[in-house]
């Protein structure tokens, strides 16, 4: 149990996973960030892509998130997702949906320029990100 720390997966409709996980790997804004325990504390908020993790009964598991935060405290790491599903639940038709939610808010914002380059920036991930965690 010395290795492991308590990892929790939360969207605004529910706790999707709480357990005790060795890794957990995080699509930081800033790029991707291994947490293990005893990880120096730290909170960064979320791209689009995959929270991956080994929990420690040995089992893999893998969510997209669409952006949020996440929050590494010395007993743990909680992700604050504003959207997420477990990958085996993840179709073609919810990311062209996201997708469309993203081109939406890009089109919204005409007269803001750094707001239009921030979804501008959020949609190109959402576009490079779908090939790769999507079957062809």
């Amino acid at each position: 149990m010395a290795d492991n720390f308590t990892f929790e997966l939360v969207s605004p409709e529910k706790l999707l996973l709480s357990g005790d996980a060795e890794i957990v790997t995080i699509p930081g804004t800033e790029g991707d960030m291994g947490v293990q325990v005893n990880h120096m504390p730290v909170m960064t908020s979320l791209r689009p892509g995959m929270v991956e993790a080994k929990m420690s009964d040995g089992s893999d598991v893998s969510f997209f998130v669409a952006g949020g935060f996440a929050d590494v405290a010395p007993g743990g790491v909680t992700v604050l997702a504003e959207f997420s599903l477990p990958r085996a639940e993840l179709t073609r038709e919810i990311m062209d949906e996201q997708i469309r939610l993203a081109q939406e808010a890009h089109d919204s914002h005409e007269d803001d320029d750094e707001k239009k380059a921030n979804a501008r920036a959020y949609l190109d991930q959402l576009n490079h990100l779908t090939p790769t965690i999507l079957p062809a």
